[in-house]
């Protein structure tokens, strides 16, 4: 383990600042303090491209090598794009064009590709060839799937030979070719021999969800469609689901995480997400209830999402959080990283999530999610298994 000075320096060095305890201009009348952060790399920009996947994950897996060497690697994105392109352009030919083929997946792709493929350092691989300074997938994923939907149909009534030199072709042409071999500070390396080159056994890291449609402390195949690889995901109860995240950051450990952030309570250019409790007639009285009940629904709702600073929350149960995702209200939609623990000027306890839309923002591309928010909004994490708690691990019959 190494001293505490050099432990500072690291964190330091690569962890944002802990926010002092007063609201910051523009804010919403949070006042969050920073109770416990992990070391992990700068905040990176996915810019228009649906890989929000790849960018958690990448730091996710930069975060783990943080930990375990100290040192600071800034691994490429793009590569694992592309190779992920490659497998689903199979994977939806194989399966007649009916399967998923998009620009999105899972942050436990990257420790797919890692294991099949290897890695590249951002300076070998930018994955930038189409005229573009930062990322922006639209004509790719259509030109590709447009392609791939030709194949599909089989026109000469089987596939011809040329398929796969086409599709490769493509994707060259816009994320460039895949070197052979590549020099990273001073010496030469394949994908395979640099990801080979880091502490990183894919075998320790696990997929984590929470939902009563499937047995708890057995694994299933998360139902989205990004779970293009049909990769397993073991079922705990919600409540550990939290104790694990809050286990893990304690520890040292920074967990991805998938979640849903349409709600209406996510906001990002402020800073936070929550799920503020509506008012209700019963709640009111005087004055005050003859005001509420005089609004109309829209404004009851408006009033109830324009906050001034902590507020009361829904109280999110295993029941609730089933309900939202049988509905649809939960949906996959957006990868993050969890790096800290929080707590705001009333005590609340809140995650504290670094995010891929660039750091131009109230708090440097990092944001606050509060546990109500996590535990309805939660899709699934991503996360090393000596990060689990010892009686979680034993529920589900495995070992760190």
């Amino acid at each position: 383990m190494k001293n505490i000075i050099l432990s500072a320096l690291a964190v330091a060095a690569v962890a944002p600042l802990s926010l002092s305890a007063k609201e910051p201009a523009d804010s919403a009348g949070f006042v969050f303090t920073d109770v416990k952060v992990v070391p992990t790399n700068s905040v990176k920009d996915q810019n228009k491209s649906g890989t929000c996947w790849s960018f958690s994950g990448t730091s996710f897996i930069e975060d783990e090598i943080l930990r375990k060497t100290g040192k600071s690697v800034d691994l490429s994105e793009m590569f694992t794009v592309r190779e992920c392109y490659n497998d689903k352009a199979d994977n939806y030919v194989r399966r007649y064009g009916v399967a998923q083929f998009s620009q999105g997946g899972a942050c436990g792709d990257v420790i797919y590709v890692w294991d099949k493929y290897g890695a590249m350092p951002e300076s070998a691989y930018a994955g930038l060839n189409y005229g573009e300074d930062n990322h922006v997938h639209g004509e790719v994923e259509a030109a590709l799937k447009s392609y791939l939907d030709v194949i599909n149909r089989k026109p000469n009534r089987r596939i011809s030979t040329a398929y796969q030199r086409v599709k490769n072709g493509m994707l060259d042409a816009y994320f460039g070719e895949i070197p052979e071999s590549f020099e990273y500070e001073g010496k030469s390396y394949t994908p395979k021999s640099f990801a080979a080159s880091f502490p990183i056994n894919p075998s320790d890291y696990i997929n984590l969800t929470s939902f009563t449609h499937h047995p708890f402390y057995k694994p299933f195949s998360l139902e989205v469609s990004d779970n293009w690889t049909n990769d397993a995901f073991y079922n705990i109860p919600l409540d550990q689901l939290v104790e694990t995240v809050e286990y893990a950051i304690e520890h040292g450990y920074s967990v991805a995480w998938g979640a849903d952030v349409s709600e209406r309570g996510f906001n990002w250019s402020k800073g936070y997400a929550n799920m503020p409790k509506a008012k209700t007639a019963s709640d009111l009285e005087g004055t005050e209830l003859s005001r509420w009940v005089s609004l109309s629904k829209a404004d009851q709702e408006k009033e109830t999402y324009s906050q001034r600073g902590p507020v009361e929350e829904i109280d999110v149960t295993q029941d609730l959080r089933q309900e939202m995702f049988d509905r649809q209200e939960t949906t996959d939609d957006h990868g993050m990283v969890i790096v800290g623990i929080a707590t705001d000027q009333k005590g609340n306890k809140w995650f504290k999530v670094k995010n891929s839309w660039t750091d131009k923002q109230i708090y440097g591309g990092y944001f606050y999610v509060s546990i109500p928010y996590f535990k309805a909004k939660t899709m699934d994490i991503f996360i090393n298994k000596e990060a689990v708690p010892a009686n979680v691990l034993k529920e589900l019959g495995l070992k760190k």
